[in-house]
């Protein structure tokens, strides 16, 4: 049979990396040099409010920009008594401090007004208006000036929030919580390490392993982001999935390294042999991780395409360096790899892989598996479906001010003005385009619609007249809507405003139109999101089955392997709807329930899920088909496959596991949206369906999971006698 392509590449480059060590190193060292210096000379391109716009939504807002129309930036400063204070809110005190607060801030760099103090109806709170000049985005000196006020009046509770504090107040909480998270990943995956292996040197090369490709990436990235502008958060993903896979890969390739040698081989030889089986296994799942994230720049959105681009760039660094400096290093260090022991670790190590490995897992799982698969089989399709019914109903919405964490200051500041100042609603701008000498009709026609809107009950009649741009080209209506934000209404009212009240109202065989406003932005996103989600998982399933095809020879492991990969994603979509959805474990988890699913979680868990689930995949089907070819029968190869990699998917599960559950402890709800969709999925997948829904499938097809041909055996190789233990463990 001739070799595997992907074979002989592994092959090749660890032999060469075996032979040449120091090359290999120092070419290596050296990639991360120019990576670093690429990071502190090359600026990268983060992306603007421009790359955002989407839709009719975008070409409304790119409309309203260009006429200068476009509202600046404002902030607000709230004024009520002080929760410590006895009594109401002193009117005086307050008018006081809203004149010393008119006087201090009317005088800044950036402030083009303030409005004069505005009370609620019942006189508990005063509201003071700041309106920003144009493209000026720093707020520091306002909230200087409002600290000094609040310092001068003790008796009362001053505070800030708008565009640009709570923008600012929003970035920090989540660069403080991807900070935390790759704060504790690392030394979380270190620990984990000194557990798989026992020893300080063979836990520390994964790690720095990993660490170094994402420091490559990172570097890399700089000059990309000039191509695809990078969003605020790519580093941070950058890392947490670097972490992730190139620990894998190296946790792969090390314990098969280890386990040869341990049946005595050479140092060569046994790096050989891992690159002959873990090697292939690496490149096939990196393979499967890049064609699952390239799947994102279909949504030709600027988030996704950082995202795929980060992501996809991490994981062909850490095969990169798994293929090539790993087996270079382990040439290098041969026995010295598992020096020096940590004598408790390294008993513990002993007595988990004994329990993990074919004595344990036989015995306690595969056995009752492999005995009457047809009821595992059912079982665990059973399971899967249960946690997955939930998915059947998800709602999706973009975020918004519930889906914040309570406790920045800025958020709840902002709500409270909303419930002390009541707005009308969300609103929608009617944006028009025509000939400045269209500017009376195109009025006549924008106040009709005003009131063909406010008539059919889901808009309120319009509050300000009719904006027209200097130019007299540009015209917007605004109109609000008496609903709330996240209410399934909002869509209705803007589907029914572009479809029938539009077209009714404004003649657009001279003019340009379009709805634009924050709602109708997150009515286009979803609008995208849905229409793509599709394609994507068609072109995502697709290639990896062709993958798996190209990998394995055999179409039924390829139909297995989608099959499992959309039932993972089903698993993780259900339980994203049953708590964040439905609010259950909101206690546990630290969140309240805004009633759906932020929008644009679903691909990215859907993408990232199918691309690391097949690791596991791929090295357990990788092995299984090692023993096939060794002349082993299905079943048996089934058991001595599974059994055999089980310490290995165990601790590499408890890596990706444990990194992703972080997020669920992060404040941001996308953040735990995405942790727990992950964390528990990828827990599910590597336990209830590899280890019993994958053996139970393979034992049932038999040799026609192999088709159009069984795996033969390379001439010259002997054959492996079965175990007597294991064949009466499979019977």
């Amino acid at each position: 049979m001739s070799p595997n392509p992907l074979t002989s590449v592994s092959m090749r480059a660890a032999r060469w990396s075996a032979t040449h060590p120091w090359r290999a190193i120092g070419g290596w060292l050296l990639l991360v040099a120019i990576a670093v210096g690429l990071a502190a000379t090359v600026s990268p391109q983060e992306a603007s409010d421009e790359d955002y716009r989407l839709g009719e939504s975008g070409r409304a807002d790119r409309w309203v920009h260009e006429a200068g129309l476009d509202a600046p930036d404002s902030e607000e400063v709230l004024v009520t008594a002080d929760d410590a204070a006895d009594g109401p809110l002193d009117q005086s005190t307050a008018e006081k401090a809203g004149a010393r607060l008119v006087d201090a801030v009317g005088t800044l760099e950036g402030v083009d007004g303030v409005s004069e103090p505005q009370w609620n109806p019942d006189r508990t709170a005063m509201l003071i208006s700041i309106q920003l000049a144009r493209d000026h985005d720093d707020a520091d000196p306002i909230v200087a000036a409002v600290a000094d006020v609040r310092s001068d009046f003790p008796d009362l509770d001053v505070r800030q929030t708008g565009d640009l504090s709570l923008d600012d107040a929003i970035d920090e909480r989540v660069a403080d919580d991807l900070s935390s998270a790759e704060g504790i990943s690392l030394p979380i995956t270190l620990v984990l390490m000194l557990l798989a292996f026992g020893a300080l040197i063979a836990a520390g090369i994964p790690v720095l392993l990993a660490a170094t490709s994402v420091a490559v990436t990172i570097g890399i990235s700089a000059p990309l982001s000039h191509l695809f502008p990078a969003e605020p958060t790519v580093t941070s993903m950058i890392v947490l999935i670097g972490m992730a896979v190139g620990v894998d890969y190296s946790l792969f390739y090390l314990k098969r390294e280890r386990e040869e040698r341990a049946r005595g081989r050479s140092t060569r030889d046994a790096v050989e042999i891992a690159a002959q089986t873990s090697g292939h296994s690496i490149l096939v799942s990196g393979g499967a991780v890049i064609c699952a994230m390239a799947g994102l720049f279909l949504m030709t959105d600027v988030t996704f395409n950082s995202l795929a681009m980060g992501s996809i760039l991490v994981v062909a660094i850490a095969v990169l360096g798994s293929i090539t400096v790993l087996p270079a290093l382990l040439a290098k260090l041969g026995r010295w790899v598992d020096r020096p022991r940590v004598p408790l670790l390294w008993r513990l190590n002993r007595r988990l892989s004994g329990r993990l490995g074919e004595g344990g897992i036989s015995r306690r799982v595969l056995g009752p598996v492999l005995r009457h698969p047809v009821v595992a089989l059912i079982v665990g399709v059973a399971v899967v479906g249960a946690l997955a019914v939930p998915a059947l109903g998800m709602k999706t919405h973009s975020g918004n001010l519930d889906t914040l964490p309570g406790d920045i200051a800025e958020v709840q500041t902002i709500k409270a003005v909303i419930e002390e100042f009541p707005s009308e609603g969300p609103v929608a701008q009617v944006v028009v385009r025509a000939p400045a000498d269209d500017q009376a009709a195109v009025a006549a026609q924008l106040d009709d619609l005003g009131r063909r809107a406010a008539a059919s009950g889901m808009f309120r009649a319009p509050s300000a007249p009719v904006e027209n741009s200097d130019d007299g080209r540009t015209s917007v209506l605004e109109l609000a809507m008496p609903f709330e934000e996240s209410d399934d209404e909002v869509d209705e009212a803007l589907l029914m405003l572009r479809d029938q009240l539009v077209p009714a109202s404004v003649d657009s065989s001279g003019a340009e139109v379009a709805v634009g406003g924050g709602p109708a932005e997150s009515l286009d996103a979803q609008e995208r999101m849905s229409d793509r989600l599709p394609l994507i998982i068609a072109f995502v399933l697709v290639l990896t089955f062709l993958m798996m095809v190209f990998a394995f020879k055999s179409v039924p492991i390829a139909l297995i392997s989608t099959v499992l990969n959309l039932a993972s994603v089903a698993v993780a979509f259900g339980l994203m709807t049953l708590v964040f959805q439905h609010g259950v474990g909101e206690s546990l988890l630290d969140f309240t329930s805004p009633g759906f699913v932020i929008d644009w979680i679903p691909l990215f868990v859907l993408v990232v899920l199918v691309g690391l689930s097949m690791d596991y995949h791929v090295f357990v089907v990788s092995r299984i088909r090692e023993h096939v070819e060794r002349g082993l029968p299905a079943r048996l190869a089934v058991q001595r496959g599974v059994s055999e990699t089980a310490g290995v998917i165990t601790s590499a599960a408890a890596v990706m596991v444990s990194v992703f559950a972080i997020f669920a402890t992060l404040s941001m709800l996308e953040m735990k949206m995405m942790g727990v969709g992950l964390s528990a999925a990828i827990l599910l997948d590597a336990t209830l369906v590899r280890l019993v829904i994958l053996p139970a499938a393979l034992v049932l097809l038999g040799e026609r999971a192999w088709w159009p041909r069984r795996p033969r055996r390379p001439q010259g190789s002997p054959v492996v006698e079965p175990d007597p233990a294991l064949a009466v463990a499979g019977r």
